[in-house]
């Protein structure tokens, strides 16, 4: 691989899984740097981190996921990687499909993979609120973008270098996955989706709660309806 690549790995309160989940990156990807963003954790998520050899970034306090990865990109875009792969600490995403996101930057000529649970038929299930609100979502980005999603919610990503440099500058702050898509259409980026396998988490529950999912489908319509309608930062250089 020629390319300078970093696995961006946002945590909040992961410390039984993160050690785990970085051996399982440097087994997989011997070529890429890995980075934690801890988001305000009150556990040791840092110190194991750091002992597993990962670089890391601290908030001081927990801000979201959206905070989280943006801080990845800002550190990726000044310390000039040339690809970004967005993973989950808690062990959901298998390290060892980075290397197939990575790869489909180039197949697909695109700046943004998105990983999809939903393009084959994998033992994956979601609650139904939740699966609701994905075929909501990706229905309503495939006519956005114009191009077909079926798992809009995903946050297994990679990005290229035109991505990176996008979303250092803006990124959505609550609950970003669906949303960042928007945002990065209308700034002229390339978005695909690929076949992936997502594990069930191996600690902890997720942030989002069955009467939360409802909640957080209306507010991610909202804010896509916003998006649609305010000026986007800047587009990409050609």
């Amino acid at each position: 691989m020629d390319k300078k690549v970093l696995i961006i790995l946002p945590a909040y309160n992961e410390e039984k899984s993160v050690g785990m989940v970085i051996d399982h990156i440097k087994k997989h990807i011997l070529y890429a740097d890995i980075l934690v963003v801890n988001d305000g954790s009150t556990d040791t998520t840092s110190s194991v981190a750091q002992d597993k050899g990962a670089f890391v970034v601290d908030l001081l306090f927990n801000l979201g996921i959206g905070a989280a990865m943006q801080t990845g990109f800002m550190f990726a875009y000044q310390q000039g990687y040339d690809v970004a792969v967005q993973c989950d600490a808690d062990g959901q995403h298998p390290p060892y499909l980075i290397k197939y996101l990575i790869d489909h930057l180039a197949e697909e000529n695109a700046d943004i993979i998105v990983g999809s649970r939903f393009l084959k038929k994998y033992s994956y299930k979601s609650s139904i609120p939740r699966r609701i609100g994905i075929v909501l979502f990706s229905r309503l980005l495939s006519s956005i973008i114009r191009t077909k999603l079926t798992d809009a919610t995903c946050g297994f990503r990679a990005l290229n270098k035109r991505a990176i440099r996008y979303f250092s500058e803006y990124y959505p702050c609550d609950y970003p996955e669906v949303e960042a898509l928007v945002l990065a259409h209308r700034a002229g980026l390339k978005i695909r989706e690929v076949p992936v396998k997502i594990y069930r988490r191996k600690q902890g529950i997720s942030s989002i709660g069955f009467l939360g999912s409802f909640y957080y489908t209306l507010k991610v319509f909202l804010a896509i309806i916003i998006d649609l309608f305010e000026e986007v930062p800047y587009r990409k250089e050609s």
